[in-house]
């Protein structure tokens, strides 16, 4: 005998013309967290923040090309009738690289002339006070009560330091 029976009203679901906003917007809740920073991050693209650091002519312009498969930062041959400034300015480059739709602010900042001079006493003083002022910098623009939409990232995210061969092992 088959049998039909009419649900209960406790599990039927009203038939409202309107969607759930759970099927419009699609997961919410702690789960989905992952999943809307994740398609926020593709909208907006990443920013990374560079700094090679080396004495000259140890390669830090090629790997910088190599490992972003571009001509971002242009290499300067050492010309040996110009003596090399003695001072320390560090240098930065921003390129935006785009590849499949995904968006990477990328800046490289070089550090020329460092550890080329004969004393080499307290020549990162100037490297470790960049990477404080950038972010300090971007530490006061978060304390700020009205604060910009999107702060600019200015912080040092990677740094890579070239060791010059020395023939010991």
């Amino acid at each position: 005998m088959d049998e039909r029976r009419s649900p209960s009203p406790c599990s039927s679901r009203p038939s409202s013309p309107r969607t759930p906003p759970n099927e419009m917007f699609g997961p919410v809740g702690i789960e989905a967290v992952l999943d809307q920073l994740r398609i926020k991050a593709m909208k907006t693209g990443f920013e990374f923040n560079i700094m090679v650091v080396g004495q000259s002519g140890l390669g830090k312009s090629t790997m910088v090309n190599t490992l972003f498969k571009s001509k971002v930062w242009q290499s300067t041959e050492p010309n040996l009738d110009v003596p090399m400034p003695q001072t320390l300015e560090l240098h930065s480059v921003t390129h935006v690289i785009e590849e499949k739709g995904l968006k990477l602010k990328l800046t490289v900042t070089d550090t020329p002339g460092f550890g080329d001079q004969i004393n080499n006493d307290k020549c990162w003083d100037p490297i470790l006070s960049y990477i404080n002022q950038q972010y300090e910098q971007y530490l006061q623009e978060e304390l700020l009560i009205t604060r910009q939409r999107h702060i600019p990232d200015t912080r040092v995210h990677c740094c890579v330091y070239f060791v010059p061969p020395t023939g010991h092992w």
